[in-house]
């Protein structure tokens, strides 16, 4: 199989971004603002031979928007691209998280329903293999669109050695499968002044 690169975005902003709240597998829509990021983004993106998508609405709607400014459809919807687990975090706010877990953000613990770093990893390439099968089957061999989540793009980072650096909505990162093998390319920003979530 030839090589395929992929482009792996953030969705738009999500009502609960907007809110201050960890998202998790939770899933509130986009805001007005977060539709008007996928519009505005669609117009900085080239060609692609497919668009893939978490189910979770956020990041569904933002691809269908994108791929209707791209003329590209259908979308195909990948459920293990959701987002990370964020267990007893879900709809928390930070404030709240230090409240209820005093220190826990500050140090990089987790509470015990969180998923775990290697769990996130194995799911998420298990959805790239399967993304890169489906689309090889429609004759799509060489970009492909994943519209994602933060944690999906931080898994995917890691296992190719980049150190984490938060990314904001409509924030990208190029990589690549060859030969089953997957390396990273550039992050991109699809919109001017992104705005960086504190939140999955």
């Amino acid at each position: 199989m030839p090589a395929i690169n992929f482009l792996v975005v953030r969705h738009g902003q999500s009502e609960w971004n907007a809110a201050g709240r960890w998202q998790g597998r939770a899933n509130p829509p986009l805001t007005t603002e977060g539709r008007r990021q996928a519009a505005a983004a669609a117009r900085s993106l080239g060609s692609f031979d497919a668009v893939v998508a978490s189910p979770l609405l956020r990041a569904a709607e933002t691809a269908t928007i994108i791929a209707e400014h791209l003329g590209i459809g259908p979308v195909l919807v990948e459920p293990a691209l959701v987002e990370r687990d964020a267990g007893e975090w879900q709809g928390l706010t930070r404030s709240q998280i230090e409240t209820d877990w005093p220190g826990y953000l500050e140090s990089g613990k987790r509470p015990p329903g969180y998923e775990s770093d290697e769990m996130m990893l194995n799911r998420v390439s298990e959805a790239i293999d399967q993304m890169v099968d489906r689309a090889g089957a429609m004759g799509a061999n060489g970009e492909i669109l994943v519209v994602a989540h933060g944690g999906v793009i931080y898994a995917l980072e890691e296992a190719c050695g980049k150190p984490w650096q938060r990314i904001p909505n409509l924030g990208a990162r190029w990589f690549k499968i060859s030969d089953g093998k997957l390396s990273s390319g550039l992050r991109a920003e699809l919109i001017p002044n992104g705005t960086l979530p504190d939140v999955l």
